[in-house]
């Protein structure tokens, strides 16, 4: 089959590998967000698609089988496309997304449902660590009773106010790291997006040890796709999808 895989996650990567090596022609496109991305097997394309319209017009000019939607659980904007896009065209649609993280039943979350609810959740003088990337971050530098950690992989377009410090960092990461930044920085937040994956859970569980509050930021809903949340459950869907063809 022809398959397009929207996304640079690990998922991903780790998807496209499996099918180019089961024969597939694979496409991963990519937003072009990071610097230098890890690159995926098979064939690549880089950049946005023009909205609803563009994907349309390159699913149908590429003679697609099949679109999988592995972005990050956050990415917005390219999933509700990829919905519309997949109606539009009749390509099926395949939406690998990792398992969320549980709540502990011992130290719940602070569960919001926008970056601007979680915002104006701190209390003053609240000390949090950002870990919810550039998207609306300028919504919590408005906080300027508040003091902010911003851990980001890439620096941000925004300039770091006085009451923020910038710190560039590329998971994964490690529970004596997590503990020893909280408590250095006196972390009395941590603000997070509900990511899923093993790779920052590590902020949760240091979080949970210290006692420090954590703002859940509650994943947004897509709409309706044939999801899974592996990629061994992605490779099962789409190997008996092809032997249907």
């Amino acid at each position: 089959m022809r398959i397009l895989i929207l996304g640079g996650t690990g998922e991903a990567r780790a998807l496209a590998g499996a099918l180019v090596e089961a024969g597939h022609a694979v496409t991963t496109s990519l937003a072009g967000r990071t610097s230098d991305p890890k690159l995926p097997d098979g064939g690549l394309r880089v950049g946005g698609f023009g909205g609803i319209p563009g994907l349309c017009a390159y699913l149908r000019a590429g003679n697609f089988d099949y679109l999988v939607d592995a972005t990050h659980p956050y990415a917005g904007l390219i999933s509700i496309n990829a919905v519309a896009a997949s109606q539009s065209t009749g390509i099926p649609l395949l939406r690998l997304m990792r398992p969320e993280w549980p709540e502990p039943a011992d130290a719940p979350w602070l569960r919001v449902a926008s970056t601007e609810a979680a915002a104006t959740l701190l209390p003053s003088g609240a000390r949090a660590l950002l870990s919810t990337g550039h998207t609306g971050l300028k919504t919590f530098l408005e906080r300027d009773d508040c003091t902010f950690l911003v851990r980001v992989i890439e620096p941000p377009a925004e300039a770091m106010p006085a009451h923020a410090n910038l710190l560039l960092d590329r998971p994964p990461y490690t529970l004596a790291g997590e503990t020893a930044l909280m408590q250095r920085e006196a972390v009395t937040h941590l603000v997070s997006k509900n990511s899923g994956g093993s790779q920052t859970t590590a902020k949760l569980d240091a979080a949970r040890d210290l006692g420090i509050a954590v703002v859940m930021i509650d994943r947004p809903a897509y709409g309706p796709a044939h999801e899974v949340g592996s990629v061994q459950e992605a490779l099962a869907a789409l190997h008996s999808e092809a032997s249907r063809r």
